[in-house]
Order: structure tokens, then C-alpha cells, then sequence
């Protein structure tokens, strides 16, 4: 029987009895020295906080009568890679938006460490090996994450108060909330506007005020949704109507050969080391930053219009260190 299986068994013996259990029973019943027996209350009651107590009348052990609930054993009976696991997705999460769940998963990470000392099989402290960077990233409040979170899992419409950057308007929308999206470090929200009778994604940073409804949300299909956010370039939505052609210097070539731009993408090798990339995409915006990156190490091909809007940005750049 090894460590946490003894943990456990002792944790049923105890949990089930209501006279105390002689250590001499215990032993049998876990089989195992008395020594061993000593070290599994040990485990039980420092590591795992079970109130164990030691009758000397009755010359034995039990769970302590005057706790006002029964104690439960942490529910995380797993292997250590599967809890160093657990504990890298914690620190992900905490790093996607600092204090964003803290609240919900520090508990969790509290009792992954407690049983990996328990185990002895590494440190817990995740956040001192696994470093995550983040850039240019726009905060959003725990309690809107929170609050489009559990609607989106209960299927309830939410009404928002929305400010758009681009013409600095602000809206009212009612909602029904189809998914969380984290994008480049920011988080979006698609959902269904019914306002506009349309499938929109909505800033999370950009929501002032927030309302639950007892609505039922409208529910889409996941085809739907990736039918319409899918096609198009990166974070704005729609049907893709235009292919850009991008040619990367060989410099850059085995870089970019290794980047997925798009899940529709097409590239190849040319004959004189350069890359060739074909991108589907609709709203150009973000599809002009990306290529900007790289600077002299692309040329825009084709369509026209886009090479066009390549050259009037760098042109107009440019200017600033004439």
C-alpha cells in the first residue's frame, strides 16, 4: 500500500468510527508498522488539517466530535506530473491577468503544494520556474470576467454599457454571451448582439457597467460561431473577402515558415530562398500591423489595394524623422 492510498484508507477508518480505533487496529488494518501508522497521522493531520485527536481513556484515535462539519479530504488524488500540471495551468492563468481569478484559484494552488510535500516529489513554487510575459496588456476587472463568466456558463442574457475606441461612443447592448476569447493578451467576448441582431465580440476592458438578466441567452451553434469568426484575419469577424500575397526576404523565411498568420493559410518556398505566404482576411487593420513588424523584410504583392495602404503608412511614418 503506498502513501496516499494509507492517507486515504486511514482517512475512512477514522471517518466511519465513532469510538476511537486502537493503534494496534490500525496497523492491521492499514498493514503496516507502528511506526509507519504514526507518520500516516501525521501526514493526515499536519499536512492535510484532518482533526485527528488522541483519546487516552479509550486509548485511541478519532475525528474530533465538537468540529461543527465533517472533513472531507482535498479532492486532488493525483500523480505528481499531473499536479505539476495543475500548477503551471494556475500560473498561466494568474499571469493572463494578474488577480483576475486569484481569489478562486489560490485555494486550489494551497492544496496542490500541500500534497506535493506530502508526496516529497518537488516544490510547488511554480511561480519562481515558469516565467510568463505579457505586453501591452489592458486590465480587466474581476468582477465583469467574473460576471460574463458565470452567465455565459448559466446561459443568461447580460446588458452592458460599451465604450468603442474607435469613435469613442458609448452604447447600450443586450447580450447573449457565446464565448470568452484571450487574444494577444487582451480579452474579447463573443456574443450576440441584439441590438444589431448580429454576432459581435466585445472588448472586456471596454465594458463600464454590467447588469445580469433572467433571460434566456440565444445559443448558437459552434459551427456558427466558427463560420463567423474563423474566416477572417485575426480578431475581426466575418466572411474573408480578399487574399493577401506577402513575400518574406530569405532572411526571414525560416521564421515566418513556422507561423501560423491564419488556420487558412498557404505558403511555399521560393526558388531564390524567399517565402511566399497567401492569407485570407476581410477587415485589413490588423493584417496592416502585422506585416508592419517586419519592416524591410516584406513586400505586400497582392490585392493592390492593400500594397497601396502598406506604402501610404510607411510613407506617412516616414515623415515623423524627415
Amino acid at each position: 500500500m503506498d502513501r496516499f492510498a494509507r492517507i486515504y484508507v486511514l482517512h475512512n477508518l477514522l471517518n466511519q468510527r465513532r469510538h476511537p480505533i486502537s493503534r494496534a487496529t490500525l496497523e492491521e488494518k492499514l498493514e503496516c508498522s507502528k511506526a509507519t501508522v504514526e507518520r500516516a497521522i501525521e501526514d493526515l493531520r499536519d499536512y492535510l488539517g484532518a482533526p485527528i485527536k488522541y483519546d487516552r481513556k479509550r486509548n485511541g484515535y478519532l475525528y474530533d466530535g465538537k468540529r461543527d462539519h465533517t472533513y472531507h479530504l482535498p479532492g486532488l488524488w493525483f500523480n505528481a506530473s499531473e499536479l505539476h500540471a495543475l500548477l503551471i495551468a494556475q500560473q498561466l492563468l494568474a499571469n493572463v491577468q494578474p488577480g483576475l481569478l486569484e481569489s478562486h484559484l489560490n485555494p486550489l494552488q494551497q492544496r496542490i503544494e500541500k500534497i506535493l510535500k506530502l508526496e516529497q516529489v518537488g516544490s510547488g513554487d511554480i511561480a519562481q520556474r515558469v516565467r510568463i510575459l505579457t505586453h501591452a496588456a489592458r486590465p480587466v476587472t474581476a468582477e465583469h470576467f467574473q460576471s460574463i463568466a458565470s452567465a455565459l456558463l448559466q446561459g443568461q442574457r447580460i446588458t452592458i454599457d460599451y465604450r468603442s475606441r474607435g469613435n469613442d461612443e458609448q452604447t447600450r447592448r443586450t447580450l447573449s454571451p457565446q464565448r470568452l476569447v484571450h487574444y494577444r493578451d487582451h480579452w474579447y467576448l463573443d456574443a450576440w448582439c441584439h441590438k444589431r441582431q448580429a454576432l459581435r465580440s466585445f472588448a472586456l476592458d471596454s465594458i463600464r457597467h454590467l447588469r445580469h438578466s433572467s433571460e434566456a441567452a440565444k445559443n448558437l451553434s459552434a459551427d456558427a460561431l466558427s463560420q463567423h469568426f474563423s474566416q477572417a484575419y485575426g480578431i475581426f469577424a466575418g466572411q474573408a473577402s480578399h487574399t493577401a500575397v506577402l513575400k518574406f526576404t530569405a532572411r526571414r523565411a525560416r521564421w515566418v515558415a513556422d507561423e501560423q498568420w491564419h488556420p487558412l493559410q498557404q505558403g511555399e518556398y521560393l526558388r531564390d530562398g524567399s517565402y511566399q505566404l497567401q492569407i485570407p482576411y476581410s477587415n485589413p487593420t490588423e493584417l496592416v500591423m502585422d506585416i508592419l513588424k517586419y519592416g524591410p523584410d516584406v513586400e505586400v504583392i497582392a490585392p493592390a489595394e492593400l500594397r497601396q495602404q502598406i506604402k501610404e503608412t510607411l510613407a506617412t511614418a516616414l515623415k515623423n524623422y524627415q
